[in-house]
């Protein structure tokens, strides 16, 4: 039977593609695998790190618990999983810019980098300012509101899970900057009409806040608080981002 030649002339761009992606996801899974078996033989050693904010502020004679057998040990591979995913970002952002690049214009081109690069130290950034800002205020604000009879300690898988939350919650809302940028690049929204919705935003973030933050008025406002302040930098760099925009297209 005859292989039709423009058949053939289409799928091996496609399947050269599925190829280059099923390299580049590879080499993303060997990056964290890598930093994973670095990290692995100090996982004891991180867990203790993010439970400081806790421990730190636990009465004396008390201390985490682990009510499962296994908890010992996954709860601090879980961890550290999650820390090397964290620090083999770069390698995955650019594993995803070097896939799409080459299907993009120059002018998207030096968007998408910078972009990629922003987002992820905002993700950083978010996750810091929980660690060393929220969470020593939550903590200090649960441990010392229960009964005089109760003793704190706390099970060291809900306290991961817990502050797993905290951590992607605050560093997703750190993207706030980053969306609004496309939003104002791409001509979608224009920052002024933004602007303009800002009492709309302000309830949204502490509707947001409600929702992704443990249900006290402390947590909720630091998160809703810097939300509203990331969106108006996002509407000043989105200004920013549309008057480079409409010089180009003048000056093209």
């Amino acid at each position: 039977m005859a292989i039709d030649p423009e058949i053939n002339l289409h799928q091996q761009p496609f399947l050269a593609h599925l190829l280059e992606l099923r390299d580049r996801l590879l080499r993303i899974i060997f990056a964290v695998l890598l930093v994973f078996l670095c990290l692995f033989y100090f996982s004891n050693s991180i867990y203790e790190y993010v439970s400081t904010p806790l421990r730190a502020l636990l009465p004396e004679n008390s201390t985490m618990i682990a009510t499962d057998v296994a908890s010992p040990f996954f709860a601090p591979f879980k961890l550290t999983l999650v820390v090397s995913l964290l620090l083999a970002m770069p390698v995955v952002l650019y594993q995803m810019w070097a896939f799409v690049a080459p299907g993009l214009y120059r002018r998207e081109k030096r968007i998408v980098l910078p972009v990629l690069c922003s987002s992820i130290l905002l993700f950083y950034a978010g996750m810091a300012f929980a660690y060393y800002v929220v969470f020593p205020l939550i903590f200090g604000f649960f441990t010392s509101v229960g009964p005089e009879n109760v003793t704190v300690m706390t099970d060291i898988s809900s306290y991961l899970d817990f502050v797993l939350k905290l951590f992607f919650a605050f560093g997703i809302a750190f993207e706030i900057p980053i969306a609004v940028v496309i939003l104002a690049w791409t001509g979608v929204v224009s920052p002024q009409q933004m602007a303009r919705k800002r009492p709309y935003v302000v309830v949204g973030c502490f509707v947001a806040g409600m929702l992704l933050t443990p249900p006290d008025v402390i947590s909720q406002s630091l998160l809703a608080l810097p939300m509203w302040l990331l969106f108006e930098l996002g509407i000043l760099f989105g200004k920013l981002a549309s008057r480079s925009t409409t010089g180009e297209e003048n000056g093209g």
